[in-house]
């Protein structure tokens, strides 16, 4: 479907024959600069057909002012109607990548996988799902910085969510909680309107970072950030060795407490993942804590046509002047 954004516009069409008309007309020379003797030999009809054949300068003069005009109202073409939900909602997953994340106690598949692609594994189906949220990402280990700034395109989040390895941040295998939490009420702390959230996912402890994790959480819960904690790891895995078959817990450094404080005190909830099938019923719990936006916006994407009339006016332009010029 083609629209002008200035349609008005076409009402200048008639303006050169107003104009024309109002302007006094051009004063004839007296004398002709150049005799031609034969003219009066030629007939009323040759000399009709030379009359017509000068005719057409002025139709395409026409034609070019109704191009240009044409491109003047600005038409594009609008697309097919896009369904958009906004829910005014700023959610923040914030990803431990320290060495520690490389212990493979998941299962995807049959397939025993460590926790940082279980983490990516499952929080992508649910960045899929956030229809209408700008999603951000941090990552952090030792240090914290912001992956993905927010945004409405899930699709890059997820990619770049993938494209996250186990020591991307440090080669220390440290984890600084308190500082992701520190950029979170940073990065989030410029949105007055919009409803905050950060998902926090670790497997351990703070060990790391400038801010403790309990003062990261009074600042949060100052800014009405809300946090939902996720501890990752198994209690316990059969280890084989020379001597046999043991018992370990992978989790043993995961400071539950920390977290389950931090989720209390800014209003949100801690979930243990002990495998990836509690990791998914948490996202879905997730996806029932906050629900993403039911009503929904269309907007139709708009693309610019002026160029093309613009192009042949001034085709035509050209055309008239080098006639002009070959007459002269």
């Amino acid at each position: 479907m083609i629209e002008l954004y200035w349609p008005w516009l076409l009402s200048l069409l008639p303006l050169p024959l107003i104009l024309r008309w109002l302007l006094p007309a051009r004063a004839v020379a007296q004398q002709a600069a150049l005799k031609v003797p034969f003219l009066d030999d030629l007939g009323p009809s040759e000399t009709r057909v030379v009359s017509s054949e000068r005719r057409w300068p002025l139709w395409l003069a026409a034609f070019a002012w109704a191009c240009l005009l044409l491109a003047a109202t600005r038409p594009q073409w609008l697309g097919e109607p896009i369904e958009q939900a906004v829910s005014g909602r700023d959610l923040m997953l914030a990803v431990d990548v320290s060495g520690s994340m490389q212990e493979e106690d998941f299962i995807i598949g049959k397939q025993r996988v460590d926790r940082l692609t279980a983490i990516k594994h499952v929080a992508g189906d649910f960045i899929q799902r956030r229809v209408g949220d700008r999603l951000g990402l941090i990552l952090f280990g030792t240090q914290a910085y912001l992956h993905v700034p927010l945004t409405f395109d899930r699709k890059t989040v997820q990619t770049l969510l993938h494209e996250a390895f186990i020591g991307i941040t440090e080669d220390d295998p440290k984890t600084s909680i308190g500082d992701a939490i520190g950029l979170a009420i940073k990065r989030l702390q410029q949105q007055q309107d919009a409803s905050r959230v950060l998902i926090l996912l670790t497997d351990g402890a703070n060990t790391a970072g400038e801010l403790t994790p309990l003062k990261a959480a009074e600042l949060a819960a100052e800014h009405h950030l809300k946090i939902y904690t996720i501890g990752i790891g198994a209690d316990e895995v059969l280890v084989r060795s020379l001597f046999g078959t043991r018992r370990v817990n992978p989790s043993a450094d995961l400071d539950e407490k920390t977290l389950t404080a931090i989720a209390d005190a800014t209003g949100g909830h801690y979930f243990r993942a002990r495998n990836t099938e509690e990791l998914e019923k948490i996202y879905l719990m997730l996806d029932q804590l906050e629900p993403v936006e039911k009503d929904k916006q269309y907007f139709r994407p708009r693309s610019e046509l002026f160029y093309w009339p613009l192009g042949l006016a001034l085709l035509l332009t050209g055309c008239l002047t080098l006639a002009r010029l070959r007459w002269s």
